[in-house]
């Protein structure tokens, strides 16, 4: 008799970040924003009714798209909202990505990517980066069955111009190029444009990082007005009610709140700048990053020991073990000045105590 495990649908899940339970902890290892979304958020979270909360949510999300359009100064129609970007990623694999042919992405990046492509048994090859951890352009020439690349990379930090990815999206018309703008604000060059000039290019964006908001769970895509309705037509199809009423209104709160959201990401870039010099001068070699963190190898200690070391000192990074290539190397999130300066104090102690 055969067993039912023989029909399970098996796959390998993505891995995320340790969330420690301990509550005195400095937590570099999620790229979370270490700032509280703006102080709108709150009062729009307090201004939600209890009363609301018995009725289904608005399953079109109305207002929060119509405010993510007002602020790229694009229409409606072209705004998809989800659950986080994992959630609007994932929906954009299984709508576009039906082909025989093989989707394209990097060997070295966000993780998830060739989780979802296993899940929804959709082919695909992962293209090598160089010794530099940059993605070549000629690697993405052939016919293909779609296209995912993060602007900047993740774990890297290492971001391209927005020509790199137009030379990408002009080569393949005969399929969907998704650019994943999740670490954009902190400095790199939007691709939001590209949208306008093709109608294949799905630009996906969070509120988890630069927003400060990856307890809400929200994430768009901007795109043309026919790849966002084949991409809802996916969502309807899936669940209909996937953003909740709270989260709703305190996603329009934080959009509209652009001083706040410019200042915070600012502050961001300055500790960044600060602990990229820090590192320099504790002997550490790092691709350029246009992130909120910074993708470092030391010169003569292992990532694995100074991973463990500071993880004993309350300080948690992230450190992949796979691919061999970074594994001598850690993923540092950019917290506020104070955890900077106390993780650059745990590092030399580290060191010298090696």
């Amino acid at each position: 008799m055969s067993s039912w495990k023989e029909s399970v649908r098996r796959v390998t899940p993505y891995t995320p970040g340790e969330q420690p339970k301990l509550s005195r902890v400095i937590k570099l290892n999620t790229n979370e924003n270490p700032y509280p979304p703006s102080p709108r958020v709150a009062e729009a979270i307090a201004s939600v009714s209890m009363d609301s909360l018995r009725k289904y949510p608005d399953p079109g999300c109305a207002d929060l798209i119509s405010a993510i359009a007002d602020y790229h100064s694009v229409d409606s129609s072209n705004v998809f909202v989800g659950v986080g970007s994992d959630d609007v990623l994932a929906m954009s694999f299984l709508t576009f990505f039906n082909s025989d042919k093989p989707v394209l992405f990097p060997d070295i990046t966000y993780s998830f990517y060739d989780v979802w492509a296993d899940l929804f048994r959709i082919p695909y090859v992962q293209k090598p980066l160089d010794a530099d951890f940059k993605i070549k352009s000629s690697d993405y020439t052939s016919p293909c069955g779609g296209i995912v690349i993060p602007n900047p990379n993740a774990p890297t930090g290492v971001a391209e111009p927005v020509s790199f990815f137009e030379n990408i999206v002009a080569a393949h018309p005969e399929c969907v190029v998704i650019i994943d703008e999740a670490y954009v604000d902190f400095g790199s060059q939007s691709c939001l444009d590209l949208t306008r000039k093709y109608d294949n290019v799905l630009v996906v964006r969070t509120y988890s990082k630069s927003r400060a908001m990856a307890g809400n769970r929200i994430g768009y895509a901007i795109g043309s007005a026919e790849l966002i309705k084949y991409l809802s037509d996916c969502k309807f199809s899936f669940n209909s009610y996937t953003m909740d009423t709270i989260t709703l209104a305190a996603g329009v709160a934080s959009i509209q709140d652009d001083d706040y959201f410019k200042a915070r990401v600012a502050d961001v870039i300055v500790t960044r700048e600060w602990t990229k010099e820090k590192l320099l001068e504790l002997g550490f070699t790092f691709p350029e990053s246009m992130s909120n963190f910074i993708f470092a190898k030391h010169e003569s200690v292992g990532a694995t020991y100074i991973f463990e070391e500071l993880k004993k000192r309350g300080i948690f990074v992230r450190h992949f073990s796979k691919p061999a290539r970074i594994a001598d190397y850690l993923r540092i999130s950019i917290g506020t000045d104070e955890e900077m300066a106390a993780f650059i104090e745990s590092v030399k102690e580290i060191i010298a105590g090696r």
